[in-house]
């Protein structure tokens, strides 16, 4: 079981503005982009990479670059798009897939009504990546799904979680690499994070 909390000043700084109800929706897209970088760059620090021979404006030598398949960046939809850029950012050739979760508003279990994943998954690092991770419950949700078509090497990004959600998920996927922006203190009465952001999709997308 691998659960990475960050602890880097910058990234609870702009945690601590994207809290804020005040935030607006353009403002509160950067800093998504910019937490997920941020996050990405702790997650992606084992990367393969190989030996090439380049030359400079000096002379020859033998440097490392990324090995392997692109990764694959997968959001859930609709608020891990948010999130997308950032990764991209960091490995521009990643290949992106899509997996939309509903969640039902009385029972808050996940429903699945798309999944797109790149050919070769198996092959690829793959990074999940959503906002918000509450009950666990679509995220448990598309990890099923993505290791149903045999993806193997997954990590989870999230910029803050509930404890129950945390736990939920590494006891269904042990197997899994999760990075955390924030841990936050607890689920509500409606499976809202507390503090919490209010709904991420929403103000990604800037339907309030």
């Amino acid at each position: 079981m691998s659960v990475s909390y960050m602890t880097h000043p910058l990234i609870k700084h702009k945690i601590t503005l994207l809290r804020k109800q005040v935030t607006g929706t353009s403002e509160f897209r950067k800093l998504i982009e910019e937490i997920s970088m941020m996050i990405g760059y702790e997650a992606l620090s084992d990367l393969p990479t190989a030996d090439i021979k380049i030359s400079t404006p000096i002379e020859e030598t033998i440097q490392p670059v990324l090995n392997g398949k692109k990764a694959a960046v997968i959001p859930i939809l609709r608020a891990g798009l948010g999130m997308v850029n950032g990764i991209l950012a960091l490995i521009p050739l990643a290949k992106v897939g899509h997996i939309g979760l509903y969640r039902d508003p009385e029972t808050h279990e996940p429903h699945e009504y798309f999944c797109k994943l790149p050919k070769s998954i198996g092959q690829r690092q793959i990074i999940v990546v959503d906002p918000m991770l509450a009950t666990g419950g679509s995220a448990i949700a598309a990890v099923d799904a993505i290791k149903s078509h045999g993806g193997k090497k997954i990590k989870f990004l999230s910029v803050i979680a509930a404890p129950e959600g945390v736990s939920a998920l590494m006891q269904a996927h042990p197997d899994i690499q999760l990075y955390v922006g924030c841990l936050d203190r607890c689920l509500n009465e409606n499976a809202y994070i507390c503090p919490g952001l209010g709904d991420a999709g929403d103000r990604i997308f800037g339907t309030i």
